[in-house]
């Protein structure tokens, strides 16, 4: 994966700035988070509406945590356990896109359809089981689903995104509500072409050259307004 960093700040106002993208584009409600892995410890966005997170905002949290330290939103476990089981991980967007509900609950995996699909995964898995991740047994058996790739649909409970900087994840979101769009569109015939395993390893072949254009354009498309400091 690469980083990815289109504007100079820190990496705490890089989490806040992609949360902010996050509600933007539509994926999140009143629920959501977006986190960073920082040395020992991961910052994570609090239980409140990420329109209006602001860098101060975030929670520290150990990733060796056995106990959520106050401010952490339940969930913080299900980052948590992803990060453990995935080192290459480095930032995690987790929305609820309509589409990733109604995909969860009519397949138990998604394989990409079109070419931007393909950088969530060669395919993208279903964790079946719709239970709230608020505690560690529950959000690590949810974690040891995604072995690999960088996206994992929960049924009845929405999604999880990965990367290497919390844009990256973002984008990754964007891209999932649409493969799941796709799927819903492209499932009820009988004849539907799915990606060939040569052309997605083509299209992943790409992706650290034109996903992070993805992101800025989402960032534009979101228009968010930098906050660092606030």
């Amino acid at each position: 994966m690469q980083s990815l960093s289109p504007r100079a700040g820190s990496p705490r106002a890089e989490v806040a700035d992609a949360a902010r993208v996050l509600a933007g584009l539509g994926l999140v409600t009143a629920y959501g988070h977006v986190s960073s892995r920082m040395d020992d410890h991961i910052v994570i966005t609090p239980a409140a509406d990420l329109a209006d997170v602001h860098e101060a905002d975030l929670v520290k949290v150990p990733e060796d945590a056995s106990v959520l330290p106050p401010g952490a939103p339940a969930e913080s476990w299900l980052h948590l356990c992803l990060y453990r089981a995935r080192p290459d991980v480095t930032a995690i967007a987790r929305a609820q896109p309509p589409a990733a509900y109604a995909a969860a609950a009519t397949t138990r995996e998604l394989r990409p359809y079109h070419g931007q699909a393909s950088w969530l995964g060669r395919t993208v898995p279903v964790y079946d089981d719709a239970r709230p991740l608020r505690s560690a047994e529950l959000a690590g058996a949810a974690a040891r689903v995604l072995t690999d790739g960088e996206a994992l649909l929960l049924r009845g409970n929405g999604a999880v995104t990965v990367g290497a900087s919390p844009g990256l994840a973002v984008a990754r979101m964007w891209l999932l509500s649409v493969a799941c769009e796709v799927w819903l569109s492209t499932g009820q015939y009988a004849y539907s072409r799915r990606l060939t395993d040569t052309e997605i390893a083509s299209w992943r072949a790409v992706q650290s050259e034109l996903l992070p254009r993805l992101w800025r354009h989402l960032r534009r498309r979101a228009a968010v307004v930098p906050m660092e400091g606030l």
